[in-house]
């Protein structure tokens, strides 16, 4: 059953919530997906038989929640990821963070550490708005997106192309995290895809390289795609999640 919200931002946040004991799991999905993905229900199901607390929600201008998807920015998703846990949850959570999701939650462990049981990043994209989007952008669309205020770019995910604001692009330059100091002071597993071609394995090698803490690790799947959806991709974030020493 889905349930709403309300962040102190005023923005309405969809979310599904499983009960159970022990530490709970927290699903952040990645840029415009939702909670209803393969990943998101596969870890609930996972959650269920395990008798795990588990939460899964839309971010706003995603899915269920309220806003429009264009008027966001990392910043807004990060304090929709922070409220969520904040006011849904308690005790230290496992963050399982999918692309984008990936950079939310080392937003919130840098927030909120005390928080933070362990970190799991699926394909985790870090500062994608500067180092992909921004970087791989010619001279007309840095143009574009500073003249008018957007630029269209083609997409492998949906019917239509994604539009990039500026406001994301200025935003997502407040909220870097591979340039300062990045202490995880608890268990981090990063599974990576080599054939992912909108998060490429340089970028999992360049967030292991610059983080800080005393088990992280980085596991390469070879063959996988961006998605990391296929069934042994899951039999694999289902062992992560098990054999996490929490």
């Amino acid at each position: 059953m889905t349930d709403s919200f309300t962040t102190p931002q005023g923005r309405r946040l969809a979310y599904v919530q499983t009960p159970g004991t022990g530490t709970g799991v927290v699903f952040l999905g990645g840029f415009r997906s939702d909670m209803t993905g393969t990943k998101a229900q596969f870890l609930e199901a996972w959650a269920k038989q395990n008798g795990r607390p588990f939460l899964r929600f839309d971010y706003s201008g995603h899915g269920q929640a309220s806003g429009d998807f264009l008027d966001g920015a990392i910043g807004d998703w990060f304090e929709d990821a922070q409220a969520a846990i904040s006011g849904l949850t308690t005790g230290r959570q496992v963050l399982v963070g999918s692309s984008m999701g990936g950079w939310i939650s080392l937003l919130c462990a840098r927030a909120m550490p005390e928080r933070i049981a362990a970190l799991v990043g699926i394909a985790a994209a870090p500062d994608f708005t500067e180092d992909s989007m921004w970087a791989g952008f010619d001279a007309a669309q840095r143009d574009a997106l500073v003249t008018t205020g957007q630029v269209a770019l083609p997409s492998d995910y949906d019917d239509g192309p994604y539009i990039i604001t500026r406001r994301l692009i200025e935003d997502g330059r407040t909220r870097l995290v591979l340039r300062d100091p990045l202490d995880l002071p608890f268990p981090v597993r990063l599974l990576q895809g080599t054939a992912d071609e909108d998060v490429p394995v340089s970028v999992a090698l360049r967030l292991l390289d610059h983080a800080e803490g005393p088990d992280i690790r980085l596991t390469l799947v070879k063959g996988a795609d961006h998605r990391f959806s296929e069934p042994d991709n899951l039999a694999l974030l289902a062992r992560t999640l098990d054999a996490l020493p929490l």
